[in-house]
């Protein structure tokens, strides 16, 4: 009887896991997580679950009893040492356990500021995990002052989160603009504004110079000298591939683990899925941190240790939730040289992301039906003109069938 060992209880090792049982595997599985609990969402961690409109026990994908119920053994709370790939064996706890296969699904970390500029002190926050939340929730009080450093989605989601809680709340971006990296200035400017229209302090092409404080925060000296009195700081600059054991085991890195396009590793006894690695697409190499990913790319896996030999081709899709907005974003922009924009009903308006005349991505605020379209066009490989898209009587329906 063959053994798969998964290694991270997260979205992607539990979904590797089902997919492995209703295949029809019937091997052993042993799946690891270094948190104390069974897998879990995370986006919601820093949304209703911040607030209390989420329970604990919804946040967990099955209930703790559903995997010994399906013959897969949870170890939980502890991290795993060590790969030995000439033994085929990883060490927890102690414990040495042995493989046929090794699945890493070890997601993604959080960037962290330095403890030389203040990173270490208490009130200093990121937003990953489980502890980390329940570690920052009692400094979401009115009239608290927060202090978020990065204008990426997690640094506006948080922002949204403090800002509903009657939190005064100040955000810095080195950049520009928010959400540079990410999105288009439309796009930028639309939730600039949201954020304005709350009462969030935006300050952009503005860094941190160092946090103030002796054991917990109480300041922050800005890089064009300001200081700010703050109660907390949530950190939400970005994640790096959680790939340190890949990296310890020799296996190849590359933007995270390198994987196939069927998510072989280097080595052809462990392969890998979600956060953690870098696959394979359209003559590039990239890694994909969303939920969709972590799921599909965990499952394709899963299928392929079946036997199924099947490329993975992910149909990339997020989302985010801000105040009363949901943002829903089907394609990748990477490349794109225009946006065409399209004003929906009432205040909901998407924007379309074209490279020459080939529709590449979509940013949809409020307006689902224009997100389902535009994600339908994409995989289909169709690219309306871009005067079609703006055309305000355009039928978008029809474009489906064009």
């Amino acid at each position: 009887m063959s053994h798969i060992v998964v290694i991270g209880a997260g979205q992607a090792g539990a979904s590797l896991v089902m997919r492995l049982r209703n295949g029809g595997f019937d091997g052993q599985i042993t799946l690891i997580g270094a948190e104390p609990v069974p897998p879990y969402q995370r986006p919601p961690l820093s949304k209703t679950y911040l607030t209390g409109e989420m329970a604990l026990e919804r946040l967990f994908l099955r209930p703790e009893a559903f995997y010994g119920e399906h013959g897969i053994t949870l170890k939980l709370g502890h991290a795993v040492d060590a790969i030995d790939r000439d033994a085929k064996t990883v060490s927890v706890n102690g414990e040495v356990i042995a493989y046929d296969h090794l699945v890493l699904t070890t997601g993604s970390e959080p960037r962290r500021l330095p403890a030389s500029i203040g990173g270490d002190l208490a009130g200093v926050h990121v937003v990953r995990t489980l502890a980390d939340v329940d570690g920052m929730a009692p400094d979401f009080t009115e009239g608290a002052r927060a202090l978020i450093v990065g204008g990426g989605y997690i640094g506006l989601e948080a922002a949204s989160v403090a800002s509903k809680l009657g939190v005064k709340v100040t955000l810095v971006e080195m950049a520009d603009r928010i959400l540079q990296r990410v999105a288009a200035p439309e796009t930028s400017d639309y939730f600039r504004a949201l954020h304005r229209a709350h009462g969030v302090d935006i300050r952009e092409g503005i860094g941190l110079d160092r946090l103030l404080g002796e054991d917990h925060v109480s300041g922050a000296r800005l890089s064009d000298g300001t200081e700010l009195e703050v109660d907390f700081v949530i950190v939400g600059v970005g994640v790096t591939p959680g790939h340190a054991l890949a990296e310890a085991a020799g296996l190849i890195l590359n933007n995270g683990i390198e994987v196939d396009a069927q998510g072989r590793t280097s080595d052809p006894s462990i392969w890998a899925a979600g956060d953690c690695a870098s696959f394979p697409y359209k003559g590039a190499r990239i890694r994909l941190e969303s939920v969709q990913n972590a799921i599909d790319q965990a499952e394709c896996v899963a299928d392929n240790l079946l036997g199924a030999q099947k490329d993975y081709v992910p149909q990339p899709w997020f989302w985010s939730d801000q105040y009363d907005v949901k943002l829903q974003i089907a394609g990748l922009n990477s490349g794109y040289d225009h946006i065409v924009t399209r004003k929906g009903e009432g205040d909901t308006v998407s924007f379309w992301y074209y490279k020459d005349d080939t529709l590449l991505a979509v940013d949809a605020m409020n307006d689902p039906r224009n997100y389902m379209i535009g994600k339908r066009l994409i995989e289909a490989g169709k690219s309306p003109a871009p005067d079609v898209i703006a055309n305000p009587d355009t039928d978008m329906k029809a474009l489906l069938k064009a």
